[in-house]
């Protein structure tokens, strides 16, 4: 059967795939919101040239090649007087920079061994942007204002839009997130997206190359009880007052305290990509979750005309793709959803696309043992449902040092020598709890993402058949309910329920963390989100007839609508779409603007005009009368049983 079909998405077949950075350099001079990030903003920006600076060192800085030695400031750098405590920390990754600013800023002498800064850490290669919440920007702030300010120049609004979960099928929006009056409620900073060797650069150049040990992996520890020896893989040792292990998921430091123990493996495989695509709803949508049966699907925005998705998969772990397959296969896994889901993956190039299977570690009651304590992934990895893993990580950063200095407040004015291993089991007992609850609501997020069914019938094997009948799941509709009462409880305590513990930053609203005036309106209508899609409306025909073989853009001109026919209009001042096919009436439908939506209209044809929408239902519009065509929507002229033949058109947003 030939068939043309109107089509409403966001694809652009032009756009270029973003091609991944590898960056050597770990910091960088003069660092500034033009100079740092790729991802800064949400309009593409020409990026400057880095002015790379040596920032790593083979041996020990004179801060830890003697014990007796103490660290020097940094370039210059204002800090609290020096209190004789050396902190020894094995990682440089987000977790373990912040909490040596921390520390720093406290006026701890601080060493970090980092096995290779010039490179993302561990996984981050993978996962690209992160995510840093309103609750960890607020933890920055108290730690390091300027820190803080800087990470927040630098980074992507994505809490001032809209953000949820939405039908990975239909793109309909299911439940929606509120993740801006949380925030400006309490002087919160809103929710930024930024490139995480940004981040990291940013972190280590306020930290101090002085005090960060390059090409320095830590492989071993022994706790003497009144200090601990670090020992190198190059088999040199350091000594320090006490240890982080700060060293990621697959921690050597938790190793030694607590034995072999294996990480879990989540069920699912995770792609991930960046592209250089922005689409439509730009403005009004920051990232949206889509749901399936046994997969699920994340985009969002991060700045600069680039798009970052996720596209998880439930299957063993340990898979591989033949070589130049990944891309063939997501559009495979993914056939038949959404164009957002579809665009995304066409306008990734395969050499972007990255695949790692998904594990976490159970957060235990017990981080550390006398004077060795364990923070971030190295305790409690995360699934990244959530985006709280990295925020979890800045949280036990700040913790982690405020305990220290009250415990030496407490020393000095007892004239007794300072208990460090209180104030570590403090530090456990101050997280534990609030980490083990979002460790949990992050596996539940993932069994909610990838259990989801629209219909009745979805998964049901050989009752398959019941999914054309479009019942509603009971699943989705309680689920639904449930969601919406408790998300924005959840939301609170999550992005707000540690700003009443931070002690050192003002409580201020920002005036630069503003939203649409019309944000509150998108959360309760979908159709007025709808009307605020800022793009080109496309006719996209899939046929084989050579007239029907172009786009056509919709004019968004009320006085010029589109006439369909089988024959062109002449000295019409509108659009016309000629399709020679008898089903199809010398004019037989029009398409109009008006108030930030289009209308089809039959115009009395013989043969009828349909229209399918993103759930499949299909029905005949009444003659003469307008009927709102929406994104993704399916237009038949003609479609009259004695008809061999009928036509389609698809309606894409770009």
């Amino acid at each position: 059967m030939a068939s043309s079909t109107l089509s409403y998405n966001s694809l652009n077949p032009s756009m270029a795939a973003f091609s991944r950075t590898r960056f050597s350099i770990p910091m960088y001079k003069e660092l500034s919101v033009d100079n740092i990030s790729p991802y800064g903003s949400r309009t593409t920006k020409q990026r400057k040239k880095l002015v790379p600076v040596k920032a790593t060192v083979t041996e020990a800085p004179p801060s830890v090649s003697k014990p007796t030695q103490s660290v020097a400031e940094n370039g210059g750098d204002r800090i609290p007087k020096k209190k004789k405590l050396r902190v020894l920390v094995a990682g440089g990754g987000i977790g373990g920079l912040v909490f040596a600013l921390a520390a720093k800023r406290k006026g701890f002498e601080v060493v970090v061994f980092e096995k290779d800064l010039s490179a993302i850490r561990g996984e981050g290669q993978y996962r690209g942007p992160i995510q840093i919440q309103s609750n960890a920007l607020a933890a920055l702030e108290a730690i390091d204002f300027n820190v803080a300010e800087e990470v927040m120049r630098v980074g992507c609004i994505t809490g001032d839009r809209i953000n949820g979960l939405v039908d990975g099928i239909s793109g309909s929006w299911y439940i929606k997130f509120d993740t801006f009056t949380p925030a400006v409620e309490r002087g919160l900073p809103v929710t930024r997206v930024i490139s995480r060797m940004a981040l990291q650069e940013i972190l280590a150049r306020a930290v101090g190359e002085d005090v960060i040990m390059n090409a320095s992996n830590v492989v071993d520890f022994v706790d003497h009880g009144n200090k601990v020896t670090v020992e190198l893989e190059n088999g040199q040792k350091y000594d320090g007052d006490l240890l982080v292990g700060a060293d990621g998921i697959w921690s050597k430091v938790r190793k030694k305290l607590f034995g072999q123990t294996e990480a879990t493996y989540s069920g699912y495989t995770c792609y991930t990509g960046i592209a250089d695509f922005v689409p439509a709803d730009i403005e009004s949508v920051g990232y949206r979750v889509f749901l399936g049966h046994k997969q699920y699907f994340v985009s969002s925005d991060v700045g600069a005309g680039k798009m970052q998705w996720y596209a998880f998969h439930q299957e063993p772990a340990g898979g591989v793709d033949i070589p130049n397959g990944k891309k063939e296969r997501l559009l495979k896994i993914f056939e038949g959803w959404c164009d957002n889901v579809i665009d995304l993956i066409i306008a990734t190039e395969e050499e972007a696309i990255l695949r790692r299977d998904i594990y976490d570690r159970t957060p235990t009651l017990t981080w550390g043992k006398g004077r060795v304590t364990l923070l971030g992934d190295s305790i409690h990895a995360m699934q990244p449902n959530m985006g709280q893993g990295g925020c979890m990580a800045i949280e036990d950063g700040y913790q982690l040092a405020w305990e220290l200095d009250s415990a030496w407040q407490r020393s000095i004015k007892s004239g007794s020598p300072i208990n460090i291993d209180s104030s570590l089991k403090s530090y456990e007992r101050e997280r534990r709890l609030r980490v083990a609850i979002i460790h949990g609501m992050a596996r539940m997020a993932a069994l909610m993402a990838s259990t989801y069914k629209a219909y009745l019938g979805v998964g049901l094997g050989p009752l398959e058949f019941l999914t054309k009948f479009r019942i509603p799941h009971p699943g989705r509709v309680g689920g639904r309910f449930f969601i919406d009462k408790v998300m924005p409880l959840m939301l609170n305590w999550v992005l707000g329920g540690n700003s009443s513990k931070l002690e050192g930053r003002p409580l201020c609203c920002r005036l630069s963390d503003k939203a649409s005036d019309q944000l509150y309106t998108w959360f309760e209508d979908d159709d007025a989100l709808e009307r605020a899609i800022n793009g080109e409306w496309i006719l996209l025909p899939c046929g084989d007839e050579p007239d029907l073989s172009k786009p056509i853009c919709l004019s968004q001109d009320e006085m010029k609508p589109c006439i369909i026919g089988s024959m062109q209009q002449e000295d019409y001042q509108g659009s016309s779409i000629t399709i020679p096919l008898p089903q199809v009436s010398q004019t037989h439908a029009r398409i109009n603007y008006k108030d930030g939506a289009f209308f089809l209209t039959d115009l009395r044809s013989q043969h009828g005009t349909w229209i399918t929408d993103n759930e499949g239902r299909r029905y005949r519009i009444p003659p003469n009368y307008p009927a709102r065509v929406r994104p993704s929507d399916v237009i038949e002229f003609g479609s009259d049983k004695v008809h061999a033949k009928e036509k389609k058109l698809h309606i894409v947003l770009r």
